[in-house]
């Protein structure tokens, strides 16, 4: 039955390509938009790239003060009372 079912599914999107007669343009024809195009995507991921490095050096900070000690609880603290 999954076979079968596979196989319509094959046979309509086969057909559907098929009967597809317009191209549809994915890039602009200009050479300009295209150059806007890559420099945008090339920025883009400069920053991920960059907020990847930030959050990595963040975690390194986190795990260097926690080393430290900085945030366990001492019993020698004297309380106000």
């Amino acid at each position: 039955m999954k076979l079968f079912i596979f196989i319509i599914l094959f046979i309509i999107s086969a057909k559907g390509i098929t009967w597809a007669q317009n191209t549809i343009e994915v890039f602009p024809s200009a050479s300009y938009d295209r150059f806007i195009i890559f420099q945008t995507l090339a920025l883009f991921w400069i920053g991920i790239i960059g907020c990847v490095i930030i959050i990595k050096m963040k975690l390194r900070e986190i795990e260097r003060t926690q080393k430290m000690g900085i945030y366990k609880e001492e019993k020698t603290i004297p309380l106000l009372d």
